[in-house]
């Protein structure tokens, strides 16, 4: 009996044990059956649109335009909304990788996309103990399927699609490139997009000199980059790379003590923003920009479609080197703020009622103010808004907050737009640019003080008057058509080009400085002091028409009148133009044209621009080597003196204060010339050694901004000064290689150019016709 019932409770047993195995083993294939089912109909689309094949083979990714320096340093970007450029793997710190494996996915080399432990440890633990997203998911994630949806359901499908796309991309590409696709594509905050632009902001570096500690910081921001932000949270950013560590502890990559070590370390930003409003260069990214579309709009793609300069990843080489662009914009610093210190205390209320303006009606500054009133951006967006001239003057009276420029750093104020426009026009501008001129390349490019707050260009855009610095033109015409000695006296006398001469209507009679005049001088001393009645007697002699014609051949595009005024520099000329065709001197007469760009590369490395030199004979080698002797004289006893002597803050206390610098003491060869305009308005001064020809201009946006007296609006006091700084800069950096040495000259010079040895041959009556460089000591 007791058997039979054992029988049956045994046969129950295995009845109930077949039962729960079929359950099993049916809930089992129902899952797999499920899962399978999911797999499939994510991966025909049918929870949503899934990319294709090409675009797997091919992901869309937005490239930045990158700018390079003749020295290969990165001058900054073009970009919309990412700052990507990409990087290879094997510009990635091993440091990086390791930390990056340890902390994001321990089994990384193992997997085909889904980690299956993980996952179905953040299963069981829901997501408590850390999530299961593979390095292969966060990149499908940032490829396609975007920022996690909130609703449940729709992240339930977005994290099959996930699993579905990161299989796929593993079966496309191997693990190393996985990888370099994903620290590509990560936006680590503050327009930095992938590593390279993240070590590049962060840590102002490449990401191949990356140290342990600053890859472990960038890996922690992989959590959250906006939670974890350096510059916010700087404590949390540590704590988060100090388990960076622990992991690559945990993982055998490091020892204890090393960790230990490291985390005891700051973090040490050296937080470099990259934005089309700071850095290196400003000024010359903006020029390049437009340089750059019009490029693009004449050189379409083999397919007529059109590059995009934002987005196609090109590589522009530029001929500014990223080291004398630094000189230039700390030399321009240097000055200007000291310059303008003493335009604000000659400017107060008590000593000019009108400030910033001098010499000119209340009618006029209201002309000017409204002038730029309606140039302003607030005015463009009030119009646009719909509102009427008298509501928008109105708004312009009404203070409100605003953060306003100052030398000593932006300053937070409230103040009224109106006020706002008088307060900006009281800072004095600056434009300098400096060439080679044997090759043209440009190496430095300052269009202004400060490009947030004044992004008007004075190098290439702004044109001013020039005054004295286009004696040398005179000068120049002279010696070619007269061959004309620097040793050659004309009397400085009151002089007048008289009337109906060369299509004037009216006598025209200069007068000089001062009103002074002294006997005879030769062109040298002339020159040097800038004597506007020689200059008168010069272009007299020539004619305007000449002058007008060489100025052109230098490479001077701004139309020049054929009149006599153009003798003491009437016209209105760049900054660009004026270094362009001062180089024709120091090269020989030989005109060549400025290069900003040497190359540009499409994102696979074709090149698509190669710069060729634009070049033209333009005067001979004498008469070029001649001009720049008369241009050594302004260096050697003229306007251009202080460059070289010292002591004179004892006597003049302009030396003392707004001299920023002096004394500077170069005892090399310099030709340069200063220029002034009338009531001070603009201060100019060209400056070259034989690699390297600099000019500098400084004034007001509006020609009624100027000091009062000669002795601080004089192109010697308010342009040289910077010249100086700059190149002082340039010769303490002997790699720099800028020339010490005399300008080469032609093999045969047949203009004296000895004068003191002229006069004693001439009073032996022994000078020959055609005088050697050997016999006059040169």
């Amino acid at each position: 009996m007791s058997s039979k019932k054992e029988s049956k409770q045994s046969k129950k047993t295995v009845g109930t044990y077949k039962v729960y195995v079929r359950f099993f083993w049916g809930a089992f294939m129902s899952i797999l059956l499920i899962i399978v089912s999911i797999f499939s109909a994510a991966g025909l689309g049918l929870l949503g649109e899934m990319p294709e094949f090409r675009q797997l083979e091919n992901p869309k990714t937005n490239l930045a335009t990158q700018i390079f320096s003749s020295d290969n340093k990165v001058l900054g970007k073009f970009y919309y909304n990412d700052n990507r450029t990409p990087l290879y793997y094997e510009e990635i710190p091993n440091d990086l990788v390791n930390a990056l494996i340890a902390t994001e996915d321990e089994r990384f080399y193992s997997h085909s996309g889904i980690d299956a432990r993980s996952t179905l440890r953040a299963v069981a633990y829901l997501g408590e103990k850390g999530g299961a997203s593979t390095v292969s998911q966060q990149l499908a994630r940032q490829l396609f399927t975007g920022v996690r949806s909130r609703n449940t359901l729709d992240a339930i499908i977005q994290k099959i699609k996930e699993w579905v796309i990161a299989v796929q991309l593993e079966r496309r590409y191997s693990k190393k490139e996985i990888m370099t696709m994903y620290l590509n594509l990560y936006d680590f905050n503050y327009n930095a997009d992938g590593l390279r632009s993240a070590a590049n902001i962060y840590f102002s570096k490449e990401p191949s000199d990356l140290l342990l500690e600053e890859s472990a910081m960038l890996v922690g921001m992989l959590k959250n980059s906006s939670l974890y932000n350096p510059l916010r949270r700087p404590e949390l950013v540590v704590s988060r790379r100090n388990i960076v560590f622990q992991q690559m502890l945990r993982n055998e990559m490091l020892t204890l003590p090393e960790v230990d070590s490291l985390s005891q370390l700051p973090l040490r930003i050296q937080f470099n923003p990259q934005s089309h409003r700071e850095g290196l260069a400003t000024y010359f990214r903006a020029y390049l920009r437009q340089f750059m579309l019009n490029w693009i709009n004449e050189n379409p793609k083999p397919n007529g479609e059109y590059y995009n300069l934002y987005l196609d990843g090109l590589t522009i080489y530029t001929t500014i080197d990223s080291r004398m662009q630094a000189y230039a914009e700390n030399s321009v610093e240097e000055h200007m703020s000291n310059l303008q210190k003493a335009f604000f205390e000659q400017n107060t209320p008590r000593w000019n009622p009108t400030a910033p303006f001098l010499d000119i009606s209340e009618k006029e500054i209201e002309r000017l103010l409204e002038q730029a009133m309606k140039r302003s951006e607030r005015w463009r967006k009030m119009k646009l808004a719909g509102k009427t001239e008298d509501e928008i003057k109105d708004a312009f009276e009404e203070k409100t907050a605003m953060k306003v420029f100052s030398w000593k750093g932006d300053v937070d104020t409230l103040m009224s737009p109106i006020d706002s426009i008088r307060y900006y026009k009281h800072f004095l501008r600056s434009g300098m640019m400096s060439m080679d001129p044997q090759t043209g390349h440009v190496k430095a490019w300052v269009g202004g003080i400060n490009y947030k707050h004044f992004q008007f260009d004075h190098v290439y855009q702004g044109k001013r008057q020039i005054g004295s610095t286009f004696k040398p033109f005179v000068y120049a015409t002279a010696i070619d058509q007269l061959k004309l000695s620097p040793c050659d006296s004309f009397p400085d006398g009151f002089y007048c080009v008289e009337a109906k001469k060369f299509g004037a209507h009216e006598a025209w009679c200069p007068k000089n400085s001062g009103d002074r005049y002294t006997g005879m001088r030769t062109l040298k001393n002339a020159l040097a002091n800038s004597v506007n009645t020689i200059s008168a007697r010069l272009i007299d002699k020539v004619g305007p028409g000449p002058v007008s014609k060489l100025a052109a051949d230098l490479g001077i595009t701004s139309k020049i009148p054929s009149v006599p005024s153009i003798a003491l520099g009437t016209a209105d000329l760049s900054v660009y133009e004026m270094v362009a065709s001062y180089g024709t001197f120091a090269n020989q007469g030989i005109y060549v044209s400025p290069v900003m760009v040497t190359r540009v590369e499409d994102k696979n490395g074709t090149v698509l621009f190669e710069a060729s030199p634009v070049t033209k004979d333009v005067l001979s080698a004498e008469s070029a080597y001649v001009t720049v002797k008369l241009l050594e004289g302004v260096t050697e006893a003229g306007s251009g003196i202080r460059l070289r002597h010292q002591g004179a803050e004892q006597n003049n206390p302009t030396f003392g204060t707004v001299v920023t610098g002096y004394p500077y003491q170069f005892t090399n060869p310099i030709a340069g010339k200063t220029g002034t305009t009338q009531n001070q308005s603009d201060g100019w001064f060209i400056g070259m050694v034989p690699n390297l020809v600099t000019g500098v201009w400084v004034g007001g946006e509006d020609r009624a901004t100027h000091f009062s007296s000669i002795a601080y609006g004089q192109g010697a006091t308010m342009a040289l000064p910077i010249w100086a700084l700059y190149m002082k800069k340039l010769y303490e950096d002997p790699l720099l290689e800028v020339s010490l040495d005399s300008f080469p000259a032609p093999e045969r010079v047949n203009i004296p150019l000895d004068c003191d040895l002229l006069a004693r041959l001439r009073q032996k009556n022994t000078a020959d016709s055609a005088v050697d460089l050997e016999d006059l000591g040169l």
